[in-house]
């Protein structure tokens, strides 16, 4: 396969050996961005999340990083968790050369099974990892019923 030559418009240009492999990584980035969604072009994003049961609770941790606890909502829709907000953009200064960080809108949703005490509910961001901690009603307890003799003693 040929390459197109590439001439110089008079200009003298410095040789930047590298130069191949940013173009390279910059048409990938591209490519994922297009597919998955970008980072910050005005789509929803879903953020990264863990969802552990015990016997007495539900616990969702999302990762958050970067967001105030008053750009986070935490809503429970019958047995459907949802957590959404926003990342917003900080004010810079100087040129941004790349920026990898996701801003904009952000959603996540789960459905928790079972019966839930939706009054208990908490949630607690600290570290940019938002914990919501859902307990659930507690069952009816198993009581073993000594059978007795019934002869009349």
């Amino acid at each position: 396969m040929t390459l197109p030559a590439q001439r110089s418009s008079g200009t003298p240009t410095t040789w930047r050996p590298l130069r191949g492999f940013e173009d390279i990584y910059s048409e990938f980035d591209r490519l994922v961005q297009s597919l998955v969604g970008g980072y910050g072009n005005g789509t929803t994003w879903m953020p990264a999340a863990d969802v552990s049961e015990t016997d007495a609770a539900y616990v969702v941790e999302v990762e958050l990083p970067g967001v105030r606890r008053e750009d986070v909502n935490v809503e429970l829709d019958g047995n459907e968790l949802v957590v959404s907000g926003e990342i917003k953009e900080r004010r810079r200064e100087g040129l941004l050369r790349r920026s990898t960080r996701r801003i904009g809108q952000f959603e996540y949703r789960v459905l928790l099974p079972g019966e839930l005490r939706t009054d208990d509910v908490e949630a607690s961001l600290a570290h940019g990892v938002l914990t919501v901690h859902v307990p659930k009603v507690q069952a009816t307890k198993h009581n073993k019923i000594e059978v007795k003799d019934s002869n009349g003693s």
